[in-house]
């Protein structure tokens, strides 16, 4: 009797754009959300932090842990997140506290960059608020292997394509194609 290695189930690596404009959908939402709050003043707005932090929070861990790993932007773009173990992935979805881990350091990036775009007008040198951000993400850009940024390592999780979703950036596509087409015309 021999004894015979299993194979890793494949899943599809997402693709960098497509990671990204989820990633907009989200925070565009909890930004949105959160600037209702805003007094208009110039400055940190405490109650539009706290805001952005909760809706955050509720969008990205709790929907997303509920949802087979999908937020509002990943169900948008058919993505999902799922747990890295040892180098491999594993077909599950992290576990609440690895999702809080995750998204608590990319939500700290994004509320940066919220501020950054609250304070742009008054204060331009607000921009480089985004660097944590960009440089976060940026890491996917490097791993050619498995395509995860650095809160992806740090966590162990590992975002994938998925068949359950939306799919706006093809219907997108399609829409701009027909367009085309009838200007053309």
């Amino acid at each position: 009797m021999t004894i015979e290695r299993v194979r890793q189930k494949h899943y599809p690596k997402a693709d960098i754009g497509r990671r990204g404009m989820a990633l907009g959908l989200d925070f565009v939402v909890v930004w949105l959300t959160s600037s209702l709050l805003g007094s208009g003043n110039v400055g940190i707005q405490f109650a539009q932090i706290l805001v952005f932090v909760l809706f955050w929070l509720i969008l990205r861990v709790l929907v997303a842990y509920n949802n087979q790993g999908q937020s509002l932007g990943r169900w948008a773009f058919d993505l999902k997140v799922l747990e890295v173990k040892d180098g491999e992935v594993i077909g599950r979805i992290p576990d609440l506290q690895a999702l809080l881990k995750r998204e608590t350091i990319i939500g700290l990036g994004a509320l940066l960059v919220s501020i950054a775009l609250s304070n742009i007008r008054a204060n331009p040198t607000a921009i480089l608020l985004v660097f944590p951000l960009a440089i976060d993400c940026g890491t996917a850009l490097s791993d050619a292997q498995m395509r995860q940024a650095l809160h992806d390592r740090l966590c162990g999780t590992f975002i994938v394509s998925s068949r359950r979703g939306y799919s706006l950036d093809i219907k997108i596509k399609k829409l701009v194609d027909n367009i085309r087409q009838n200007v053309r015309r």
